[in-house]
């Protein structure tokens, strides 16, 4: 059988992209396994946390929900300072995430990647992501926290602008 140039090139081209196309699928999969997963502690029962989930997941995060029925426990197993708790707990490449943080401060958190234990939003501030309450917004701070228990703010939402 005599190979014509033509052959040999198409068959080359064809090759050629072959392994062009397993090497995209090849990264691809890289990228949706290197992707870091949120994980959600929240009371089976709790409708604004799930709210919360919905939010971080259209915001492009991986999340896995994991219902438990002693938040307190998970509180301080993570060491959530009292004064910052709320109905929910997140972690996420070493940080914790406490409360209804919105996502874009979660992103900041991870390029950023500053020395604190995590991020907090104490209580429910309606407005925040997962308490919306139609048009009601109420100022909220969302903080970052330490092992020890300071905090420092990180974001302000829904505070007038100051006239000068």
């Amino acid at each position: 059988m005599r190979i014509t140039r033509k052959t040999y090139v198409l068959g080359f081209l064809l090759g050629a992209a072959v392994a062009a196309i397993g090497l995209a699928v090849y990264s691809s999969q890289r990228g949706a396994i290197a992707q870091p997963t949120l994980t959600v502690f929240k009371s089976p029962t709790c409708g604004c946390c799930s709210d919360w989930v919905t939010h971080m997941q259209n915001a492009g995060f991986k999340v896995r929900v994991e219902d438990v029925q002693d938040m307190a426990t998970i509180k301080a197993r993570f060491r959530v300072p009292y004064q910052l708790q709320s109905c929910h707990t997140a972690l996420i490449e070493g940080y914790v995430i406490e409360g209804h943080v919105p996502a874009r401060d979660v992103q900041r958190l991870l390029q950023e990647k500053p020395a604190v234990a995590g991020l907090a939003v104490p209580g429910m501030p309606v407005g925040s992501p997962g308490m919306e309450q139609g048009d009601r917004r109420d100022p909220y701070d969302v903080l970052t926290f330490t092992t020890d228990g300071q905090t420092q703010v990180y974001a302000r939402y829904g505070l007038p602008e100051l006239k000068q």
